[in-house]
């Protein structure tokens, strides 16, 4: 991995703020500066960013592991969960876990005549009941790295007839993702995907999963070019039909993130990243701290360090600071000398 990160990856920090913001990797950089150039110049764009946007949606399909005709592609979670939550019937049921993300939950709250239903993380497979309609869970949290028992979950769910949206923004990238295990999931990917702002994607069942494209534009047509102008005569057949008008140059640089992710493999990521936050782990013992109970996360959350993260930076060391901790997370172009500078830091 350091080699990798000589090649594609040159932060001028201790950049362990990936929770937050992944770094791009160079050639993602190059093609997305080239693309500017040439649209600057009055050049022909299209062809070229919508083909991105194709090849970007079968990557993520394959790091997935479904077809990319169950992938849809956009550039925010909260617009998808938002025409999920327009699916479901007045009174319906959502299950959510306490302090989730709320680009995943407000979509849900926002509607008013559903039952939202707050449970913690822990409790949310044995918090499923007969007329829970809708499970909505992170896999992997936000604030403080813990991991989702999506099996049980999943479980339940099947169990009560209830269907299940996942966001994956924080697990795709390190953590390995099935994502036909759900009925939908979604994720945004300029975080460990290592894409630009402007790149989220959406997975749907075979069926898709009864959902009408309340925000369908000509994109979204099964021909696009010939869908620009009144009601679209014919949506696409696939998940596509799903899809946001593209920030285009955004997936010029995407497929190339996507790429090298593949390229590296999810599971040599996830061990490289596990055995860095276990390193942070056993070093934040020594100096008497103790993290949030996440094993295997490669995200790090430390109850009240939250106020060390400006003094860090200012060492030239990023992290942040969420719900009151310290939060560092570690990825492919992070080395051991990384988390030892950190915990120096911390020390000192």
């Amino acid at each position: 991995m350091e080699s990798l990160a000589g090649a594609e990856f040159a932060p001028q920090t201790t950049y362990l703020n990936t929770a937050s913001s992944g770094l791009m990797p160079a050639r993602a950089v190059a093609a997305m500066k080239a693309v500017l150039d040439d649209a600057a110049a009055g050049g022909p764009v299209a062809d070229v960013a919508f083909d991105a946007v194709e090849q970007s949606r079968a990557g993520y399909a394959r790091l997935v592991g479904v077809p990319a005709r169950q992938v849809a592609a956009g550039s925010s979670v909260a617009v998808y969960a938002g025409m999920i939550a327009t699916s479901l019937p007045p009174g319906a049921e959502v299950l959510v876990a306490d302090g989730d993300f709320s680009s995943l939950v407000n979509p849900f709250a926002v509607r008013g005549d559903l039952k939202l239903r707050i449970v913690p993380l822990e409790e949310i497979a044995e918090a499923v009941r007969p007329g829970t309609a809708l499970v909505a869970v992170s896999a992997v949290q936000s604030a403080d790295g813990r991991i989702a028992d999506l099996a049980a979950i999943r479980e339940a769910a099947r169990t009560h007839g209830a269907r299940t949206l996942v966001d994956t923004s924080q697990a795709v990238g390190w953590f390995p993702v099935r994502a036909a295990e759900a009925d939908y999931t979604v994720c945004v990917s300029y975080k460990w995907q290592l894409c630009p702002r402007g790149v989220a994607f959406l997975t749907v069942p075979e069926d898709l999963g009864e959902l009408t494209p309340v925000f369908a534009g000509w994109v979204a047509g099964e021909k696009p070019w010939d869908s620009c102008y009144g009601p679209v005569a014919e949506l696409a057949h696939s998940a596509r039909r799903f899809d946001e008008s593209p920030s285009m140059y955004s997936y010029v640089a995407a497929r190339h993130s996507l790429a090298l992710l593949e390229e590296v493999g999810i599971e040599a990521i996830a061990a490289h990243d596990r055995a860095l936050a276990d390193r942070f782990r056993a070093g934040l013992a020594e100096l008497g701290h103790r993290p949030v109970d996440a094993p295997g996360s490669a995200i790090v959350s430390v109850p009240g360090l939250g106020d060390a993260a400006a003094r860090l930076a200012e060492a030239n060391v990023a992290v942040s600071a969420r719900a009151g901790n310290l939060r560092a997370a570690f990825h492919l172009y992070n080395t051991p000398a990384d988390v030892d500078r950190l915990l120096a830091a911390l020390s000192g």
